[in-house]
């Protein structure tokens, strides 16, 4: 079990004994120090707490450009290749100026500045890390430099950032992937290990292996095993972006079977008293539902190009067989991916067995994958920025879920959670007073079934697509992926609401 950092806002914005900070200069404000007016409608509260402390719109209307700038971010790229282009056009013919002479200075002139700095923005996971500047700077403005050294050192807890970074690189590992592979294989022979049937056996097995090993787990290893088993036979961009937005929906729903796996339902679990058996007789037979419709729909809908791809060269099927990993090998692993789960919430903890693990890859180098880290690192950078600025849009959000009703409240989670973290929906759900069972199982169960729409929607999500994004030329393109998730979104809601 671990707990998500949007959980820690409950003390934010309670002053420490011997801070510094004025009131006023803290972090998110404290929902009751606005004193709301008494009976105002939506918008009168929501314009009486921007007008009492006009940061928040500011907060706002950066957290707004950057969701813009995800959905520029395969533009951007277009741009960064254009440039790169007319540069390397520019130096055809010129010789390069030797390094002895040249240094540095010699090197920088065969790559463009421009396009260099235009392929970093273009990468969706440095999007919010790069808008925590402009973040920085406005709260510099507004509140003062140790305003902005509270909040973002002392007040925003990465907890889930660095858990993910963590699981990511653990469920990655070889001897992790290959046990994995053995397990869905046994369901894949069912259909002769077929493209279709490994297709059929990751997106629905993996994503309710979520609700135990936890979502970013699992959505690591239902993608390296897709990259592996399906995207490596290059099947057509539409059936890319359909198994891409069904993975997500999958796996932001595939965590409800339990109460310590899925964000949105830690956010809540403690404080409404959710435990195992509620979330199985409530969420769980209904995630199980909803995932199976969702992928048989699918199925059929591509069943001719998923047969089609039998036989295509690409895949695992081709590549050359390496000696099996040692058990005892497995099983230390194993042993490391629970540890790191149960341990989730203090980070002290796993990211020593971390470093006791790297010691532990390099002795058993023979049986390993080299362990890379860069992928965990953007993700973790990614969330990291999601977290900061999710940190501050409680102001907004909790009087928004505070008026809505059952229905609404579902759809309106839903809307909210295409760009929010889905755990800080449920969360400041959890804030507002007098909330029935009905409510509450309206906000988590919307929260959930719109965890795939967008990159943000859902913490596991910037996992898979950093793992599948090669498969994607130019970049995952938003509206393609929130095209792509719409239809399994639906089914889940009906099985949400109807069932």
């Amino acid at each position: 079990m671990y707990h998500h950092p949007i959980a820690q806002l409950a003390a934010v914005g309670v002053q420490a004994p011997g801070d510094p900070l004025s009131p006023a200069a803290i972090l998110p404000a404290p929902l009751d120090s606005y004193a709301d007016p008494v009976g105002a409608g939506l918008w009168d509260v929501l314009m009486h707490r921007a007008a009492a402390d006009p940061f928040n719109a500011v907060a706002l209307a950066i957290f707004a450009c950057a969701i813009l700038h995800t959905f520029l971010t395969a533009k951007i790229r277009h741009w960064a290749h254009v440039i790169d282009e007319r540069h390397a056009a520019s130096r055809a013919g010129v010789p390069a100026a030797p390094q002895s002479d040249a240094g540095d200075e010699g090197v920088s002139e065969e790559v463009s500045f421009a396009g260099q700095m235009l392929h970093f923005f273009g990468e969706v996971e440095a999007v919010f890390g790069i808008w925590v500047l402009v973040l920085a700077g406005a709260i510099t403005w507004f509140k003062g430099w140790p305003a902005v050294a509270s909040y973002l050192g002392e007040r925003v807890t990465y907890t889930e950032p660095l858990f993910v970074v963590i699981i990511m690189a653990l469920a990655a590992t070889r001897p992790i992937l290959g046990f994995a592979e053995q397990c869905l294989r046994a369901v894949a022979r069912l259909g002769r290990e077929t493209p279709g049937a490994w297709w059929l056996a990751i997106l629905l097995l993996a994503p309710l292996l979520g609700s135990l090993i936890t979502e970013p787990a699992a959505m690591t290893i239902a993608a390296l095993l897709l990259a592996r088993k399906f995207y490596d036979l290059q099947p057509s961009t539409r059936l890319r972006y359909a198994t891409l937005g069904l993975l997500f929906v999958n796996v932001s729903v595939g965590g409800t079977l339990t109460h310590f796996a899925a964000p949105p339902v830690i956010m809540v679990a403690r404080a409404w008293d959710w435990d195992l058996l509620h979330m199985l007789t409530h969420f769980g037979w209904r995630a199980v539902m909803g995932v199976t419709l969702a992928t048989v729909v699918y199925y059929l809908a591509f069943r001719r190009e998923l047969a089609g791809l039998a036989g295509r060269p690409g895949g695992s099927s081709s590549q050359k067989k390496r000696p099996a990993v040692p058990a005892w090998i497995t099983v230390v692993q194993i042993g490391f991916l629970v540890f790191t789960v149960w341990q989730a919430h203090h980070p002290v903890l796993f990211i020593g067995a971390f470093l006791f693990f790297l010691a532990f890859a390099q002795a058993t180098a023979h049986h390993q994958n080299t362990v890379d880290l860069r992928s965990p690192i953007l993700v973790g950078f990614f969330l990291a920025g999601l977290v900061i600025h999710g940190g501050l849009q409680t102001w907004w959000l909790q009087p928004i879920l505070g008026r809505l009703t059952d229905t609404s409240l579902f759809f309106g989670a839903v809307v909210l959670t295409a760009f929010n973290d889905n755990a800080a929906v449920t969360y400041l759900a959890s804030l507002v007073p007098g909330f029935g069972d009905s409510l509450k199982y309206a906000v988590v169960a919307g929260a959930v079934a719109g965890g795939g729409l967008t990159v943000i929607a859902n913490a596991p999500n910037p996992a898979g697509q950093a793992i599948l994004r090669r498969y994607f030329p130019g970049g995952v393109a938003p509206l393609k992926l929130l095209a792509a998730a719409l239809l399994p979104t639906i089914i889940m809601c009906a099985c949400f609401l109807a069932l």
